[in-house]
């Protein structure tokens, strides 16, 4: 069995939102403090991360996490990829450069957004090294072998990819899915996708919209991710949810098969 641990379960803005004292925001319960979404992938000998946003070096330091495999990414926006300098520190201790697993259109977004890592012609002393490994819609090994598949998704109107690890599929900052990625779902038993709020939102799904994805699938055991102030508090929403259904929060360890096809 492998294993995926939540890093970071919360929005863009991260749980407290700063500045704002609303009922989830003063929240003291640990379950309700919520890093930017990320996850951490034990397969095997080998650690990956899913995203790297900006609390990515505290989230390493909080699992204890001192060496990486590489790292998965979902999609270009900041929250998701902001860390990506702190990978620094495994570059500097362990003398290796870092793989990292992302489309063209991504690899595109960082070389404006991280300029000074990756033009050849700038590139300041001492930046992280990356070796790049390209995906797009079909499966890829990671460096033990495990297979991923990607799935294309929508966020809002930017593409935007989930993964499917032998029978957990892991998807966030989606907001539809399109006719052909639903055969990538098929036979799913755990689903993790975001689940925003209770409200409408033009990028993300809704909470209502995560059940009823998960209801389509046949009822995977489901965690919601990348999850908003204006959701509530954990204590006060995860027993509302069915027996298979519950908020995921940081900290949490699940086990899934990487095997399963």
């Amino acid at each position: 069995m492998a294993k995926l641990t939540f890093l970071g379960t919360g929005t863009s803005t991260g749980i407290p939102l700063l500045g704002c004292r609303c009922h989830t925001c003063i929240s003291t319960d640990p379950k309700d403090q919520r890093l930017r979404t990320s996850a951490l992938l034990e397969i095997g000998q080998h650690l990956y991360t899913i995203d790297c946003g900006p609390d990515f070096r505290q989230q390493l330091l909080r699992a204890g996490v001192s060496n990486l495999s590489g790292i998965l990414f979902t999609h270009g926006h900041r929250d998701h990829t902001a860390g990506l300098d702190d990978i620094r520190a495994i570059n500097f201790i362990h003398q290796k450069s870092l793989p990292i697993y992302l489309t063209e259109l991504l690899l595109e977004q960082l070389q404006h957004d991280f300029r000074y890592m990756f033009d050849p012609h700038n590139k300041y002393p001492g930046v992280g090294e990356v070796e790049l490994r390209h995906f797009d819609q079909d499966l890829f090994s990671l460096e033990d072998g495990m297979t991923v598949q990607p799935i294309p998704l929508w966020h809002g109107h930017l593409p935007v990819h989930g993964f499917r690890l032998g029978n957990l599929v892991y998807i966030t900052d989606a907001s539809s899915i399109p006719e052909s990625s639903w055969e990538l779902l098929k036979g799913v038993e755990i689903l993790i996708i975001n689940a925003l709020r209770d409200s409408p939102h033009h990028s993300h799904f809704t909470v209502q919209e995560a059940i009823e994805i998960s209801e389509k699938l046949g009822n995977p055991r489901t965690y919601f991710t990348h999850i908003a102030h204006q959701f509530g508090r954990y204590a006060e929403r995860n027993p509302q949810f069915p027996s298979h259904i519950q908020m995921a929060y940081d900290g949490l360890t699940i086990e899934f098969d990487p095997s399963w096809t």
